[in-house]
């Protein structure tokens, strides 16, 4: 498959490049991310890992942390790339649960999520497809019972 577009296919190229800089020390599995804003710039990330596992942070969350500390709020979307140290990813690398907690906290349904094991090879999805029922704002700012 070929990218849809030649954003798009910087998109995924910039993913897979950000692997190279993840720090993953501990499981030596190297994630690179880049989250593109509704306008078109390209925020990129990748996986930061630390001893105590949970302060870990995944490559989707720095490229949103990234994008939303310089005041992006509009998301088009997101391209991942992973696999082991050292080596081409051979499998997609699918956000976790809390990357697309994250998504659906600044995204909309359509919002579309690239996994990706070349520019050639990718699988494309949309944040509904991957979070059906997703818990977002909504949720909160109805309630009434504060």
């Amino acid at each position: 498959m070929s990218a849809e577009t030649p954003q798009i296919e910087e998109l995924l190229q910039t993913a897979l490049a950000m692997r190279a800089k993840a720090y993953a020390p501990y499981s030596h599995y190297q994630v690179g991310a880049a989250l593109l804003t509704a306008e078109g710039k390209i925020y990129p990330g990748c996986n930061i890992e630390n001893a105590s596992y949970g302060a870990t942070n995944c490559a989707e969350r720095t490229a949103f942390f990234k994008a939303v500390s310089e005041g992006e709020r509009h998301f088009a979307s997101i391209a991942i790339a992973g696999g082991p140290e050292g080596q081409a990813p051979e499998d997609y690398a699918y956000p976790c649960g809390i990357c697309r907690q994250v998504m659906q906290e600044f995204c909309e349904k359509d919002f579309l999520i690239y996994v990706v094991r070349s520019p050639l090879d990718y699988r494309r999805h949309t944040l509904e497809e991957l979070l059906p029922h997703g818990f977002g704002g909504e949720a909160m700012l109805n309630r009434t019972d504060f």
